[in-house]
């Protein structure tokens, strides 16, 4: 434990000392080298089609599955449906921090997204993030369904089909930090 939060104050001071450009959700379109990113990490998103959604357990050990996201709101924000009685929901009551991971095997680009979640339990926002083939999944009239909404705090993209490449030396990809403050 206290190796991984040592590393975690490591990358932050790393984040820090390399001059990320932060910006806002509302303002990050309009920055030419951040929407180069931007629109280079929303393709690949969106060309993934599936991405892997990681929680904490409780012993802080990081946990994966393979997830069926909604394509990314204009701020980045994901939303997913998932049974309320999955192992995720508990660990995300328990730690919200969370991590995505978006690749796209034919240009081997990716996509990480760490971010905070929130899980959502409103009709009409279940209603508005649906897709009909889960309907198996769901048999009782989405009983059990319940939403995730990730909200993020800083990207990365590797992107070599339109020229977004990482640090030659420390193989740093890009990094977009999000202005989280509501």
């Amino acid at each position: 434990m206290k190796i991984y939060v040592k590393l975690s104050y490591l990358m932050l001071i790393f984040i820090m000392l390399t001059s990320i450009s932060v910006v806002s959700q509302e303002s990050a379109i309009t920055d030419s080298s951040n929407a180069k990113l931007l629109k280079g990490a929303r393709k690949i998103m969106i060309d993934a089609g599936v991405c892997s959604l990681i929680t904490l357990d409780k012993e802080g050990n990081p946990r994966a599955r393979t997830m069926d996201p909604f394509l990314p709101e204009d701020d980045f924000t994901v939303w997913f449906g998932t049974n309320s009685s999955s192992r995720k929901v508990t660990q995300i009551k328990n730690d919200p921090r969370v991590t995505l991971y978006y690749f796209e095997s034919n240009t081997s680009g990716y996509v990480v997204i760490s971010g905070t979640a929130q899980l959502i339990n409103k009709p009409e926002k279940k209603d508005s993030y649906w897709k009909n083939e889960w309907e198996a999944f769901y048999p009782n009239e989405r009983e059990n369904y319940l939403l995730i909404k990730v909200t993020p705090i800083w990207l990365e993209v590797l992107d070599p089909a339109h020229g977004i490449y990482n640090n030659p030396k420390t193989w740093q990809p890009p990094i977009v930090v999000f202005d989280t403050i509501q």
